[in-house]
């Protein structure tokens, strides 16, 4: 339905933004080419032959309306973006188009929820956040694993990761979250983010087997904390990080990502597990994959043809778990992730079930 359509991919030339423009063209999207940096622009057309090439820059309005005119969406790939996502949204609302990031800063997520849901919602138009697999993927999964539930006492969000090489962009995100927040941390508790100077706890948490318990910092917060309560009546919600991987993206010599195959993957995998609890209750999906970054395109190409399909719950602004249906969004993943959900007995509740799990432990300090 959407084949031939025209989308914008603003920072084309970045990581993630190179293999948004592959699963664009993989899709029968055509997508125009956009970003800051005229001359990595430039060299990127020159790779992709035949498709069209829109420098523009977010302190030049007239330039952003240029890059997406005749578009009929646009994807925010450039960081960071508490410098990029209000003017591209701002373009995409006088253009009249959807608008899809894959920002994993969570001063900007919010920034997005708090300046543009009603302009939004009064126009009509569509606005994603943290379509990516921080902040995009952790409400998928954990609205899936609700169910029909209609409110939780917690939300766990536990990354394993085989290693983290962390982009340029990533690091850029980062170091502009890092001073927004006057070198504070931040969780989410008792309904609110909460900014906090101790450090963060290490704990072990009870992956799944063949893995197993392993060591993570608790609270290492990603937007899981703005997406999930956005729509999700979750006093708490916590995420962690394996303590290897958190050691990677900290430390200023661990190289970028090296590509293993054909479509330019890392060789890095990855594990989430989200335990959802309400009252005595637990409910658990596990999802597994390979290269954050190459999955973060996925989830926003997905995103994309099923707003301009009109496959969407809501209009404004809205998360993943919110605007679609979280289930059915999974399962056409299913390619690149590979999905196991249960419920509080560990029984099968959905989704694909190649092996039982154990029911999920508890944390141990």
């Amino acid at each position: 339905m959407n084949a031939g359509s025209a989308v914008v991919v603003f920072g084309a030339y970045g990581h993630t933004g190179r293999f948004v423009v592959s699963q664009l063209k993989r899709r029968g999207f055509v997508p125009i080419l956009s970003g800051r940096d005229a001359a990595k622009l430039a060299a990127l057309a020159a790779v992709e032959s035949g498709l069209d090439a829109r420098p523009a820059t977010v302190d030049d309005p007239a330039s952003l309306d240029r890059a997406l005119s005749g578009a009929a969406a646009v994807i925010n790939c450039a960081g960071p973006y508490a410098t990029t996502a209000a003017p591209v949204i701002e373009s995409a609302l006088r253009a009249g188009i959807p608008y899809v990031d894959v920002a994993a800063e969570i001063e900007a997520n919010v920034d997005t929820f708090t300046h543009f849901t009603d302009r939004a919602r009064a126009a009509g138009s569509v606005i994603v956040p943290a379509m990516a697999f921080y902040g995009g993927l952790g409400d998928l999964l954990t609205t899936a694993a609700m169910g029909d539930w209609t409110v939780a006492d917690e939300v766990h969000v536990a990354y394993a990761l085989s290693g983290w090489h962390p982009t340029a962009g990533t690091r850029a995100a980062g170091a502009v979250s890092r001073q927004r927040r006057g070198g504070r941390r931040v969780r989410y508790t008792n309904g609110r983010l909460e900014y906090r100077q101790d450090e963060p706890p290490t704990l072990e948490w009870p992956f799944p087997d063949p893995m197993g318990p392993r060591d993570v910092i608790g609270e290492f917060t990603m937007a899981d904390v703005v997406t999930i309560p956005s729509h999700l009546p979750v006093p708490e919600v916590r995420t962690y990080m394996t303590v290897e991987a958190a050691r990677d993206v900290s430390a200023s010599e661990t190289p970028t990502p090296t590509a293993v195959d054909e479509r330019g993957r890392s060789d890095q995998t990855f594990l989430v597990d989200v335990v959802v609890r309400s009252g005595g209750d637990e409910r658990r999906v596990v999802a597994r994959g390979q290269d954050i970054y190459a999955v973060s395109a996925s989830l926003a190409v997905e995103a994309v043809d099923r707003i301009l399909a009109g496959r969407t719950r809501t209009v404004g602004v809205a998360s993943a778990g919110e605007i679609f249906d979280a289930r059915d969004f999974l399962h056409a993943l299913s390619p690149e992730i590979s999905l196991e959900l249960w419920d509080h007995a560990g029984t099968p509740a959905g989704l694909s079930s190649p092996a039982r799990l154990a029911a999920p432990g508890h944390l141990v300090s």
